[in-house]
């Protein structure tokens, strides 16, 4: 479960973990690489010989039965009825551990080192793991070119100077970090050179140890370093944000990590303003099986369709209602009206619910998207973010300004466009992915 392999792997750096599997050299790493990749291997071949003998055995069965299709019409009806939801079970089941693990490249051991790196061992990893790290890593290639790149330049294996850290000032404002995580950044690193002569190795170590405690700052502000539904409770998650930043995408990506991990759930189509919203939310919910509250009346009032969810998901005792509001801007009064509205209407009706407002965030957008979270903050009660698009933008830098800046935690990003590229946010793994050598 996705829910469950995040709080197995929710700890700081190695040098934070007292446990035996932390590795400790490169050769070390590169061992405890080939164990992982070994055994994993092994289960996807495992896995593999099952699924083609449950095709086999399928294909007998149905040749079988129709030897006799003649005599027993009906009962092959019900047989191929049976078969057809089998397999769509399968397909089911297939596309959601559809990760495979092929080469032993870089990427992968990039990705395990990352996991040996925060305690875990080489056979508590999962496929699914592996593949989100490779693909952050990838997502934030444009960011780590634009960054790292330099950033290695100015390093070089010389001990830090003042002058490469001034150097540093440009390339995080350019990576779109924002004044402040900077100067938290650089002045941390000035008094470290105070101090002590500092190497280029121990600087990079210094710079992500003060990246990650940025990063964590609002969300361990919170007293929950993950985000996730409380049992026992209707938890209400609104989603909020301008148009085109992959709102009603990445609410579809939460409805999936949420059944994945074994909640209940529950979707409200109340982005009513936009042309096709309510379709495309409910596309989203057939992909993961959940069901949507919607009201296909044009520009239908968006409060009415989120008391018709809350009184759905009280009947159905449903963990979570995932609710998608009409992409507004800050300026347009009287969307933000509607959001307030919607806002009475939880508090009517669901009084005792745990209440969470998500503003979502295009990476590409930069400061742009900065400005955006610190207007949201002050009339949305924002309690998080979700940044999306990290994958093709070079401005991976914003996760740091609106942590900084709008003091807002991060609490899920995405970097692709399938349903599985969205993990719930490791300050850990995401300065790794940034600032990654390999």
């Amino acid at each position: 479960m996705v829910y469950d392999e995040f709080k197995r792997t929710n700890i700081q750096s190695s040098d934070e973990s007292n446990s035996d599997e932390v590795v400790q050299s490169e050769d070390d790493s590169l061992q405890w690489a080939k164990e992982a990749f070994a055994k994993l291997k092994q289960q996807q071949e495992d896995k593999n010989v099952l699924q083609a003998n449950f095709e086999t055995n399928n294909n007998l069965n149905e040749e079988i039965f129709s030897l006799n299709n003649s005599h027993i019409a009906d009962n092959s009806k019900n047989l191929d009825s049976s078969l057809e939801l089998i397999n769509s079970s399968l397909s089911k089941s297939t596309q959601d551990s559809k990760s495979d693990i092929n080469d032993f490249d870089d990427a992968f051991i990039w990705s395990t080192e990352v996991l040996a790196a925060q305690g875990r061992k080489s056979d508590e990893i999962s496929v699914e793991e592996l593949d989100w790290l490779g693909r952050l890593r990838k997502g934030l290639e444009k960011s780590r070119q634009k960054f790292v790149t330099g950033l290695l330049e100015k390093l070089g294996d010389d001990p830090l100077t003042p002058e490469v850290v001034d150097d540093l000032e440009t390339l995080l404002l350019r990576a779109d970090a924002g004044v402040t995580a900077t100067d938290q950044i650089l002045d941390a690193l000035r008094r470290r050179l105070n101090e002590e002569v500092v190497d280029a190795a121990e600087g990079l170590r210094f710079l992500k140890e003060k990246l990650c405690d940025l990063l964590d700052a609002p969300i361990k502000s919170t007293g929950n370093d993950l985000l996730v539904p409380e049992k026992g409770i209707l938890n209400i998650w609104l989603l909020v944000g301008v148009n085109g930043v992959g709102k009603t995408t990445t609410l579809g990506k939460l409805a999936n990590i949420a059944r994945r991990s074994g909640y209940s759930a529950l979707i409200a189509a109340a982005d009513t303003f936009r042309a096709a919203a309510v379709d495309q939310v409910k596309i989203w919910g057939e992909r993961s099986g959940i069901q949507v509250v919607s009201n296909s009346t044009t520009n239908a009032d968006p409060a009415a369709v989120v008391f018709d969810a809350i009184g759905a998901a009280k009947a159905k005792n449903v963990d979570l209602l995932l609710v998608d509001t009409a992409g507004r801007l800050q300026t347009k009064h009287n969307l933000m009206e509607e959001l307030e509205k919607v806002r009475r209407i939880i508090s009517r009706l669901a009084p005792n619910a745990r209440v969470e407002s998500l503003l979502v965030l295009d990476s590409s957008q930069g400061q742009n998207g900065l400005r955006q979270a610190m207007a949201f903050s002050k009339s949305a009660d924002l309690t998080g973010v979700v940044i999306t698009k990290l994958d093709g933008t070079s401005r991976g830098g914003v996760a740091l300004a609106v942590a900084s800046e709008a003091n807002l935690p991060i609490r899920f990003i995405g970097a692709g466009e399938g349903i599985r590229d969205l993990r719930p946010f490791k300050s850990f793994e995401f300065v790794e992915a940034l600032l990654s050598k390999r």
